[in-house]
């Protein structure tokens, strides 16, 4: 060996990622059993190289072997076995490499297709989406860009295997964690992640700064940050949902676009009885249930859903339940349509300003009660 060859070790180094000293050990591996082959099995045979010249001094019972005396066979023995080693020590870097990456996010470009899986060009190696990590309705060819998720990294006899998905909540997660600079830096967190790939996703999120809007820094500027997220799953639609430590809240949150009407919960059991109004009722449930489905998911409670008129609920209380009203302004309200505390709580301001008897500051003082009164009923206070 001279230095030439330690230069080309270096650059092997470099290129591969493979160290120079696990190079040189392979070689001097490779030498013991060349040399074994020339001078017997029973020898005892020693192989040191100097890594600053390159030179090689093979020993047999402490006396020097000339490294003319190794034939073809051994030369090529030699040779066998520092490629082996080479290659088993290439595998290694990659399987370390991608083993370190599980659960993080790798792009890679489409090269092939093989009994319904998709082989990812990642480099270095190949990465492997099978079939239950694919998402529906997505299509790609060869030389298309393709993001996903590390599973795992195996090791195998024919190299180390990197396992992809594209459809679990992790990967959802992580984009958001890839887009929003306030996820990376630890002032937003997501807590919750429901998915159902290529159709919707409920993140919920939470923000350890007062001032920082957890939802707002989700969505962006103008809605850019979500997005690019939403543009990388492909259109699926994402909800993001607030987190809120009191369940009752964060229910109402995560069925979000529907409205509550109101809520009651069993903690020992986790579950949630939810009202909404008759008109609301396929909103909350979603198209085959896939609203209160994610839902559930993303809070850990079983949430079960009913109508107004499925509970035989009336319109809201009276307006007796609130404050002031007394027998001549129940009958004055009444007369001008106000018989709920809703009626009261949706109205105009001026509508009840015109109402016979009753003053500005008066109907301010009314419908800001009537509008507590149907906070507390919807979070069944």
């Amino acid at each position: 060996m001279d230095k030439d060859i330690l230069l080309i070790l270096d650059s092997i180094e470099r290129e591969r990622g493979v160290k120079k000293e696990v190079l040189i050990e392979a070689i001097e591996s490779a030498l013991v059993s060349a040399a074994k082959k020339t001078v017997g099995l029973s020898q005892d045979i020693s192989v040191k190289i100097d890594i600053t010249s390159g030179e090689i001094k093979i020993l047999s019972d402490n006396k020097e072997i000339e490294s003319g005396d190794f034939g073809r066979i051994a030369a090529q023995t030699a040779k066998q076995v520092i490629v082996q080693k080479i290659r088993e020590a290439e595998r290694n870097v990659i399987y370390n490499e991608f083993r370190d990456k599980s659960g993080n996010i790798v792009n890679g470009t489409v090269h092939r297709f093989d009994k319904g899986e998709i082989i990812i060009d990642l480099g270095k190696t190949e990465g492997t989406v099978p079939k239950k990590e694919q998402v529906r309705g997505e299509n790609y060819r060869p030389g298309d860009r393709m993001r996903a998720l590390v599973i795992e990294a195996r090791e195998s006899g024919r190299g180390p295997q990197v396992v992809l998905s594209r459809t679990r909540p992790e990967f959802v997660k992580k984009l958001f964690e890839l887009e929003v600079p306030e996820i990376l830096e630890g002032i937003v967190e997501v807590r919750s992640v429901s998915r159902e790939p290529g159709d919707r996703s409920k993140v919920s999120v939470w923000s350890k700064e007062v001032k920082v809007d957890c939802v707002g820094a989700c969505v962006g500027m103008r809605g850019t940050r979500v997005k690019n997220i939403v543009k990388e799953l492909r259109g699926e639609k994402i909800d993001i949902v607030r987190w809120n430590e009191d369940p009752k809240e964060y229910i109402i949150g995560a069925l979000s676009p529907a409205k509550v009407v109101s809520i009651s919960t069993n903690p020992e059991e986790r579950k949630a009885e939810v009202i909404v109004e008759d008109d609301q009722l396929s909103l909350a449930i979603g198209k085959h249930g896939q609203n209160v489905r994610l839902a559930a998911k993303l809070t850990c409670w079983d949430i079960d859903i009913r109508s107004k008129s499925e509970k035989g609920i009336a319109d809201g209380p009276p307006i007796t339940d609130l404050p002031w009203i007394g027998p001549k302004l129940k009958e004055v309200l009444e007369a001008a349509g106000f018989k709920t505390v809703r009626s009261i709580s949706n109205a105009k301001l001026k509508d009840l300003v015109n109402v016979k008897g009753i003053g500005p500051k008066t109907a301010e003082k009314i419908q800001k009660a009537a509008q507590e009164k149907e906070k507390s009923e919807v979070r069944g206070i």
